[in-house]
């Protein structure tokens, strides 16, 4: 499957690389934050999503401003600019009804639009977003924010990989190692430390509460969780341990988890190892005993 990108200028003239791939229905996904359309197409953590999302459908996808593709030296980084954005790619694609996704901050931007434009919007899906950013919430969130935006202006640029390995721990705690290398990658070649910082900040400000109870779109909110963790486990070994109780083979957890064979073998060798056990049969005894079925 192939990719086509093209350029899209906002309202306040910053150009904004859009990307379109598959055909069918539209989904729009409204930026977030650290794209690269380029380099994301071929990323560990995001290549099978943009496949999937693209399969039966047209998926139109763009870097924000400030970051990837699209203009670094915007002026305005604000919720509002990005919401303005998220209007003019739709416009310029010449969209009439199509379904909406949101990604982190990227689905304050959708919620806000839904509700501006809801003859347009005929389903939204908000996956790990949020309502309201980390400065408008309590002490400690705006001292967590505060302490990050501190964290990217002083180590996102350096040669030491400590702060990318601590960045991507956060984002992806059960990180892969080819994860964690793609990470330092995209986080050199998708902005600038200065930028990076002003994009968190201006994350901080978003606020849309007061809006969600407007929305009449059908509505999807996802958020990740992890259940019934044993002890000791990574959150993936707990997902593999869970499909290994539910009673499937080793070829069907790699394809449900995107994840090779092997890698899935060297997990259950780790698991076995955690719980003390040397067979498929106790640790399903054991799963079922903790609950994870």
């Amino acid at each position: 499957m192939q990719q086509t990108i093209r350029f899209v200028k906002a309202p306040d003239g910053v150009r904004l690389a859009v990307a379109t791939s598959g055909s069918g229905s539209p989904l729009v996904k409204a930026a977030n934050w650290m794209s690269h359309l380029e380099f994301d197409w071929q990323s560990p953590v995001w290549r099978h999503w943009y496949r999937f999302l693209s399969a039966g459908r047209k998926l139109i996808r763009f870097d924000p401003r400030g970051c990837g593709l699209s203009d670094w030296d915007a002026q305005d980084l604000s919720h509002a600019a990005q919401v303005a954005d998220l209007e003019a790619i739709v416009d310029a694609c010449g969209l009439e009804r199509f379904a909406l996704l949101g990604i982190s901050q990227g689905g304050a931007a959708c919620i806000e639009y839904a509700v501006r434009r809801p003859e347009r919007v005929t389903h939204l899906v908000l996956y790990g977003c949020y309502a309201q950013g980390w400065a408008q919430r309590d002490e400690e969130s705006r001292r967590q924010g505060e302490a990050l935006v501190e964290l990217i202006r002083q180590g996102w640029g350096q040669e030491n990989p400590a702060f990318r390995q601590l960045f991507a721990s956060l984002f992806i705690p059960d990180a892969t190692a080819e994860q964690v290398r793609w990470f330092s990658d995209i986080m050199r070649i998708t902005t600038q430390p200065a930028i990076a910082a002003r994009i968190i900040e201006a994350f901080g400000q978003i606020n849309v509460r007061p809006l969600l109870k407007k929305i009449r779109a059908p509505t999807l909110v996802l958020h990740a969780r992890v259940a019934g963790v044993l002890p000791g486990l990574t959150a993936r070994e707990t997902a593999i341990l869970r499909l290994v109780a539910q009673g499937e083979g080793n070829m069907e957890i790699a394809s449900r988890l995107f994840i090779s064979e092997k890698t899935v073998r060297n997990h259950l060798t780790s698991i076995f190892e955690k719980l003390g056990v040397d067979s498929r049969a106790r640790a399903i005894v054991l799963a079922r005993d903790r609950g994870l079925v």
